[in-house]
């Protein structure tokens, strides 16, 4: 019998074939559109980002406040329940979804672990399944969404804190972590087994030289 695991999936480029926040937001926007100046209000962030003078979390902060803030958690769940399956429809890795497959097959427990945010990557995990989902929080005012992060990006050395997290709820498990970014390779070199999916040439030179596994899904 095979040996029971932890399979850890990042979302973004590993699960789905591009990013996920920018499709939310605009397709949010589409449907409330008295809301789309607020996409300009993120470019002065962005220049400074450009010039290294602001970080991802104030660019994703920047984005999410000036186009999402002030809705209330009706109007985006609402949007939510339309998204997900468009997604899952149109915009995964089929063999990604195999690959979901195939572990929980085996029985491992499956974790979605995601720089995107929690509007709808929670969403995402209960339809494919998923046990554990961490991803990017958001802060709210009652019901309406703030946009401000509510705790760190779950990007980089987040992702590394946050396996190391998991390992700890899952003691015993063999841990095998999928992602594609250049970010991810420090989670991927703390779980027992890291698999680069999907990465760039410059990755995945850098993925072979610290021994993880690459692999090309469609």
């Amino acid at each position: 019998m095979a040996r029971r695991g932890l399979a850890v999936f990042d979302l973004d480029g590993t699960i789905t074939r591009h990013d996920t926040l920018l499709p939310y937001v605009l397709g949010f926007l589409r449907s409330h559109l008295a809301r789309s100046p607020g996409l300009l209000r993120p470019v002065p962030m962005l220049v400074r980002f450009g010039l290294r003078r602001a970080s991802r979390d104030d660019l994703k902060s920047a984005l999410i406040r000036g186009t999402l803030s002030g809705s209330t958690r009706a109007e985006l769940d609402a949007w939510t329940a339309r998204f997900v399956p468009q997604l899952l429809e149109h915009g995964v890795w089929p063999d990604a979804l195999a690959c979901v497959a195939r572990h929980r097959a085996q029985g491992d427990v499956l974790a979605l672990m995601s720089a995107s945010v929690d509007l709808y990557v929670p969403a995402i995990a209960r339809t494919l399944g998923f046990a554990e989902v961490l991803c990017t929080r958001l802060r709210w005012q009652d019901e309406r969404l703030e946009g401000s992060l509510a705790g760190p990006n779950c990007r980089g050395a987040e992702k590394a804190r946050a396996l190391e997290e998991l390992r700890g709820r899952h003691p015993g498990l063999w841990v095998t972590a999928y992602g594609n970014a250049a970010s991810d390779l420090g989670h991927l070199c703390v779980a027992d087994r890291g698999v680069l999916v999907n990465g760039s040439w410059r990755t995945r030179q850098a993925a072979e030289r610290l021994g993880l596994t690459c692999l090309r899904w469609r």
